[in-house]
């Protein structure tokens, strides 16, 4: 290790220092200030005589007279099946007064992508006892299904109540329950917030088998672009090497890429759309793509990043990048939050790519393919017709448009409201869902095979209805 005092500019979150020898990019740098205070940086770019540090901590008290030491390695996360359970900062040290955590390794946090060959195609169900997400949007173990939402809205609630009920059924011939674990990243939230998780997480039990990073708003931007890395090397050390199931929750993603716009912005970068760096696409999928399952492995890793869309602007780069790299998107509603329904999730605009592949016969029930389609239908209907009846009154509507008009309140009310301490078996969303369809003719049940009316649909429902 050489020890430079060659530091030539100070620019933002980044430190410029002259050295006399190759520097590896991303290489770890430790930098000691007049005062006597160690800050951490990380290599942003290496040229031929010519280092730029971004530094963890925030540039303040250094200046030229500071001294510059580089260690020769990249920046590792200590991982254990012992995180479970802990509070970290952002930069991965403990922040809950427990012990030093004695690592089983060290693993470097840009992680190794999986070899597509031996990557096994997601098609397992997990539950999270939100029935707009099981029952109309369900998640898959190994998929990456971000929540697009916006300022205001109660995204961190929605957040938090995944990471509570979150759990994987257990499947016919196992004769034990896999292990779940939840890894949650947070990159700059309030201090407010992050009390409110932790209470959260501490009341309800939830905090036992998670590991959480928590980066704050007033903590530097640098240490934001490490926070995911380090979640989700934890996250593959736990599904890879320990078997656990990990669901990992990153919110909110769009701190991250401001903070990918101010760190480019010190380095005159020339800007890509809206100001943010050409590469941010690739910085993304980086991030989303280390989700998967592996063939041979037990465990797994499933995403769900959050972001909040500046001026609910779902064309923005920041959603729009994101929809490309992951496998759909829930969507959380303005107009819904409005209305009291919690949580709001819209189901219209909503999507899982791999819904599909993760249910029906023995993956949940039978009828989840076709009373997902069927409500979807339904829904779409009566939301035209809310239009419709702006302009020309209910009285002027059929009676079978009214009945869309009212499975349509009705779902919103029943289906898609439950609170955020509601947790629905698959089992009760869909029954709730052959309440609703049960209001409507049999008739209109066109995506419904003639088997699985017969043995769901509620003849009384249809009764109690036409009578009222």
């Amino acid at each position: 290790m050489k020890e430079y005092q060659t530091i030539t500019e100070i620019s933002g979150p980044l430190v410029f220092a002259e050295v006399d020898e190759p520097i590896g990019y991303d290489e770890i740098v430790e930098i000691e200030t007049p005062q006597g205070e160690t800050k951490r940086g990380q290599v942003l770019e290496s040229s031929e005589g010519l280092v730029a540090i971004q530094v963890f901590e925030g540039t303040t008290g250094i200046d030229r007279n500071a001294s510059v030491k580089f260690l020769g390695e990249t920046l590792k996360m200590p991982v254990t099946e012992d995180l479970l359970g802990r509070v970290l900062d952002g930069s991965g040290q403990p922040i809950d007064g427990g012990p030093e955590i004695v690592p089983d390794e060290r693993r470097d946090i840009v992680g190794a992508a999986i070899n597509p060959y031996s990557r096994e195609y997601p098609e397992e169900f997990i539950q999270t006892g939100v029935s707009a997400i099981d029952g109309m949007n369900t998640l898959v173990r190994g998929q990456k299904l971000p929540i697009f939402s916006a300022s205001g809205l109660p995204h961190n609630n929605l957040a938090l109540q995944v990471a509570r009920q979150a759990t994987v059924p257990e499947e016919e011939g196992d004769d034990e329950e896999s292990e779940f674990a939840v890894v949650f990243g947070a990159m700059g939230i309030t201090q407010e917030e992050a009390n409110e998780f932790m209470e959260d997480f501490e009341r309800t039990g939830a905090l036992e088998r998670s590991v959480v990073f928590t980066n704050l708003a007033d903590d530097p931007a640098v240490e934001r672009t490490v926070t995911p890395r380090l979640a989700l090397t934890t996250a593959e050390y736990l599904a890879f090497d320990k078997d656990y199931h990990v669901l990992v929750i990153l919110t909110d993603m769009t701190n991250y890429c401001e903070a990918l716009r101010e760190i480019g912005a010190a380095r005159e970068e020339v800007p890509g759309r809206r100001g943010y760096p050409g590469y941010m696409y690739t910085d993304l999928a980086q991030l989303y793509e280390r989700a998967g399952r592996i063939e041979g492995r037990e465990g797994s890793v499933t995403q769900i990043p959050i972001l909040t869309m500046p001026g609910d602007d779902d064309t923005h780069p920041i959603p729009d990048l994101t929809g490309y790299i992951t496998e759909g998107q829930i969507y959380i509603d303005r107009d819904l939050n409005s209305q009291g329904i919690r949580p709001p999730i819209n189901p219209l605009p909503s999507l899982s790519r791999l819904m599909d592949d993760g249910i029906g016969e023995g993956l949940t029930r039978e009828d989840h393919a076709d009373v997902s389609d069927q409500m979807y239908a339904a829904y779409a209907e009566g939301e035209d017709l809310r239009d419709l009846v702006n302009i020309v009154g209910r009285e002027a509507l059929s009676e079978r448009d009214n009945k869309y008009l009212d499975f349509a309140e009705r779902f919103e009310a029943e289906f898609v409201n439950q609170g955020f301490d509601s947790n629905r078996s698959i089992d009760e969303t869909l029954d709730i869902g052959w309440e609703l369809l049960s209001t409507l003719p049999k008739s209109e049940l066109n995506r419904i095979d003639e088997e699985l009316i017969e043995e769901y649909y509620q003849e009384d429902a249809e009764t109690v209805e036409a009578e009222a």
